[in-house]
């Protein structure tokens, strides 16, 4: 093939018997350092660069390949006499296939014990310069930056001696989106670095941020059929997360239900014991524990059966074939869980449309929450704060029993995930009527009420959360008109007194949490 290779590489997979078979094809192997060590060790016939460029590697190894041997013998253009005369002038021999990986920045900065020394260290200088270098003469060089990509580019050598020009611009495109990422991660680590930069105390915040993501799929269209959209997975985002998830069955994901499908998942994960929510337009229409997924399904679709027909499930517990059987009645268009039991599978497989979702269950949340404005983007962390009743405060005359305390605390954790202005009604573990999204308190209150009644559901003794705090005694007394015995709510409001003062006179207890839920 009489074709030269570079190979350097910090990610070592794979490496040694793709070199095995590049050589195989006749293809010269140049390389650096531990990976050429590597390679000799594994019989690879291999030129140490530095026999190419007459100099050795110096500096504990920062200079290596910076050198008009390396970087010309990559950028010369094939089809262009003078470059070619140059490279002849200069003793300088064409590299036709470049393939490198980067130092591990990002797993280093990972680290507690990072520091700013370990960091720059660890910042790749002669990598990049190749691989950029590569990918703009990607019409004469192929240039690899994920081991991934070794048994395509083998593939097609060895049918045909050459890699197309197509194959070859997605691997450079793939190389700028790589060290976008990489130059990205030590833009996003310097900006955020306070003022004992020594020691790598990091900021919330960086000056300037950049974010990854890579595309998983094109949507059919976006919320409206009018709208285009694409579904993008967060290179960084933990596992445990929706964009971890595993489609089991079932038609393809529109945009709506992944929206939908994250509201589900990030509410179910949140409880203990086993759970059920059902998701509505991004609103739960039903939560519920129970003592096996069935039975808080079961009282999950209680609350609004109506609501539920087309709607997301999610379950926070490998799902077996009692709730399989029970879901199996229903119209659902995503179904959520860790995993699913055989015959869980074998009862959901006769929904041939039913979405399936495998998702790895885990308490692990997005570093930052974004909202994109005219022109820019919101940043924030997430609400995952979860209060224990050591952190609220009583301030009513009547002190809760261990049951309101257990329905009020439930009712808290759900109202986190109802879009504000929310008012969510609950007892015994499950929901019984959910306000959500209205422009005042008092209309959410009202809205809850109605959906109880529309469902059949009973109030008498229910418990009431609200995720901001009521402005006003009135929101306080649709809640106890309709049942309600005991009531959580942030607090905060100028009218504070007022409300406690309506609250002792309708027999109420209630708690101050001095935490707000606002979702929008």
């Amino acid at each position: 093939m009489n074709k030269q290779a570079l190979i350097s590489v910090s990610d070592k997979t794979g490496v040694v018997d793709f070199a095995r078979a590049l050589s195989a094809l006749g293809v010269k192997i140049l390389s650096t350092g531990g990976t050429a060590a590597l390679l000799q060790e594994n019989g690879v016939n291999v030129t140490e660069v530095a026999e190419v460029t007459g100099l050795p590697e110096m500096l504990d190894g920062r200079v290596k390949t910076l050198h008009p041997k390396v970087h010309g013998g990559i950028l010369a253009r094939r089809e262009v006499p003078e470059h070619l005369q140059s490279l002849k002038q200069h003793d300088i021999g064409t590299i036709d296939i470049v393939v490198v990986n980067l130092y591990p920045f990002q797993q280093t900065i990972a680290k507690d014990d990072c520091t700013l020394e370990d960091a720059i260290e660890n910042i790749d200088i002669g990598g990049p310069a190749m691989l950029r270098s590569a990918a703009k003469n990607h019409k004469d060089v192929i240039v690899i930056c994920d081991p991934s990509d070794y048994a395509g580019v083998l593939d097609e050598l060895k049918a045909k001696g050459e890699l197309p020009y197509n194959n070859r611009f997605k691997l450079a495109t793939k190389v700028y989106a790589h060290t976008a990422q990489y130059d990205g991660a030590i833009a996003n680590y310097f900006s955020s670095l306070g003022e004992d930069k020594q020691h790598a105390t990091r900021q919330a915040y960086p000056e300037v941020m950049n974010l990854t993501f890579e595309k998983v799929q094109d949507m059919r269209y976006g919320e409206n059929p009018h709208q285009s959209a694409a579904f993008y997975r967060d290179v960084n985002a933990p596992a445990g997360t929706l964009a971890d998830y595993q489609q089991l069955q079932g038609k393809e994901l529109s945009f709506n239900n992944i929206a939908d499908a994250d509201a589900a998942w990030e509410c179910a994960k949140t409880f203990d014991d086993p759970a059920c929510v059902i998701i509505k337009h991004a609103n739960p229409c039903g939560a519920a524990t129970g003592a096996n997924l069935k039975d808080a399904y079961e009282k999950a679709l209680t609350t609004d059966p109506e609501a539920a027909f087309g709607g997301i499930i999610a379950f926070n517990r490998e799902l077996d074939a009692p709730a399989a059987q029970e879901v199996s009645k229903l119209f659902v268009e995503v179904l959520m869980a860790p995993s699913f039991s055989e015959e869980a599978l074998r009862i959901l497989s006769t929904k041939k449309n039913l979405r399936l979702l495998q998702i790895p269950m885990a308490r692990a949340m997005n570093r930052f929450e974004i909202k994109r404005v005219g022109g820019g983007v919101l940043l924030q962390s997430p609400d995952a704060r979860n209060l224990a009743f050591s952190e609220v405060e009583i301030v009513t005359k009547l002190h809760p029993t261990p049951q309101q305390l257990n329905d009020m605390l439930f009712s808290w954790r759900v109202a986190k995930f109802v879009k504000s202005n929310a008012i969510v009604f609950c007892a015994n573990g499950m929901t019984l009527g959910v306000g959500a999204g209205q422009v005042s308190r008092v209309d959410a209150a009202r809205a809850a009420v109605m959906k109880a009644q529309q469902a059949g559901l009973s109030l008498a003794g229910s418990a009431v959360a609200s995720d901001a705090f009521f402005p006003f005694r009135d929101g306080l007394d649709v809640v106890a008109d309709a049942g309600a015995t005991c009531i959580i709510q942030p607090g905060g409001s100028v009218r504070d007194q007022e409300v406690i003062d309506a609250a002792n006179e309708r027999g109420l207890v209630m708690m101050f949490t001095g935490v707000r839920h606002f979702r929008h």
